[in-house]
C-alpha cells in the first residue's frame, strides 16, 4: 500500500493487529438519561479516555511503526493544531524517534504544552493564510524527516479506523448491533477508517460525518459529489475541525460509503459537552462533542435504533470548558 492508495477493510484489521497492547482500549459507555433523550440505544466510545487524550494516537503509532530504518533514523514532522501533534509526539518517543510539530500560534496552551511534554520540537506559524500542507512538506524536504500527515494517509486512516472494530466488537458483546455510528470530522481521516471498519465488520451500518456549522467541507462535498470546501465562515470553538476541505484519499473512502453528513451549532456543542460531563463523567473537547451533539438534537435518527458516538478527543482548555458548563 503507498501514500497515493486508499486503504481497505483488511488495512484496518492488520492496523488493529498492529496496535494491540501499545494503547488502551477504551470502553463502550451507556447512560439510560442518553437513551431516553435519543429514544433509542446508545453506545458511547470515550477516546479522550486514551493516552494523549483523542483518537489521534491510534493513526499516528500505526504510520510511525510502517516506517523504514532509514525512516525512523531520520525522525518525523508533522502539522496540527494540537491532538496529531501530541499524538505523533507520543508515537515517536514511544519508538525512540524524534518529532517536529509544526502548531498554529493560537494552539489551545493545553496541545502546546502537552506536546512539547513528550520531547517534541515545535515550531509556530500563523493560522490564518498559512499553507500548512505545503509548510510541513517544506520542513520535511529541509531536515531530511517522514512526513506523518494528520489525516489524509493511508497508515493513519487505517489506524483510526480501530476506534469503530472496538466498538463494533463490544457492541455485538453486548449482543447489539450498530444501525448508525456518528463520527466526529475534520479532515475526514477518522470518519474515513470507521467506515472501512464497518464495510467489512458490521456491513449494515450507516456512518455519519459531524462538523461544526462553517466547517462542513465533508458534508457539502458529499452532497454535491466532489471535494468542495467550507465557507470557514463559523465558529473557531471547534479547533481541532477546522479543515477547509477533505483529504482527496479520506474522500475516496468516504464519497462511496458515508451516508451523509451534517452540522451542528455551537450551542448544541456545548450542551453536549456540558452532558458528558455530568451524565457520563467523561471530559470533551469541542470538537470531540461534535458526533454526541448531532444525536442529542435529533439531527442523526436515533429513536428505536442502535447508534454509536465516537467522543473523539478530550483536550480542552480549561477556559473553554467553563463556558460549555455555564452555556
Amino acid at each position: 500500500m503507498n501514500a497515493l492508495t486508499p486503504p481497505a477493510h483488511a488495512d484496518v484489521l492488520a492496523a488493529a493487529a498492529r496496535l494491540r497492547g501499545r494503547l488502551l482500549r477504551t470502553p463502550m459507555l451507556r447512560h439510560p438519561l442518553l437513551d431516553e433523550l435519543a429514544g433509542g440505544t446508545v453506545l458511547v466510545k470515550p477516546e479522550p479516555l486514551q493516552r494523549t487524550g483523542s483518537f489521534k494516537l491510534r493513526g499516528a503509532t500505526n504510520a510511525i511503526l510502517r516506517l523504514s530504518p532509514e525512516q525512523r533514523a531520520a525522525g518525523v514532522v508533522t502539522h496540527s493544531s494540537g491532538n496529531h501533534g501530541q499524538a505523533v509526539a507520543c508515537a515517536a518517543a514511544a519508538e525512540g524517534l524524534s518529532a517536529l510539530i509544526a502548531m498554529p500560534r493560537d494552539a489551545p496552551a493545553i496541545k502546546v504544552e502537552s506536546t512539547r511534554r513528550w520531547g517534541a520540537e515545535i515550531t509556530f506559524f500563523d493560522r490564518a493564510g498559512t499553507d500548512r500542507n505545503a509548510l510541513a512538506l517544506e520542513l520535511a524536504r529541509r531536515t531530511g524527516r517522514t512526513l506523518v500527515p494528520p489525516f489524509d494517509h493511508p497508515d493513519v486512516i487505517a489506524g483510526q479506523g480501530s476506534v469503530a472494530l472496538e466498538l463494533i466488537e463490544d457492541a455485538r458483546a453486548a449482543g447489539l448491533t450498530l444501525d448508525a455510528l456518528a463520527v466526529c470530522t475534520g479532515g475526514g481521516g477518522l470518519v474515513a477508517g470507521c467506515a472501512l471498519a464497518a464495510e467489512g465488520a458490521s456491513p449494515g451500518t450507516q456512518v455519519w460525518a459531524v462538523e461544526p456549522e462553517g466547517w462542513d467541507d465533508t458534508r457539502r462535498s458529499l452532497a454535491a459529489g466532489e471535494r468542495l470546501s467550507a465557507d470557514g465562515q463559523g465558529s473557531l470553538l471547534c479547533d481541532s475541525l477546522l479543515s477547509l476541505a477533505p483529504g482527496e484519499l479520506t474522500f475516496a473512502v468516504n464519497r462511496a460509503r458515508l451516508t451523509g453528513g451534517v452540522a451542528v451549532s455551537e450551542a448544541e456543542v456545548f450542551r453536549a459537552m456540558r452532558f458528558a460531563f455530568e451524565a457520563l463523567k467523561v471530559v470533551v473537547e469541542p470538537g470531540g462533542a461534535v458526533a454526541l451533539a448531532a444525536v442529542l438534537a435529533g439531527r442523526i435518527p436515533a429513536r428505536g435504533r442502535t447508534v454509536g458516538v465516537v467522543l473523539s478527543g478530550g483536550n480542552v482548555d480549561p477556559a473553554v470548558f467553563a463556558r460549555a458548563l455555564t452555556a
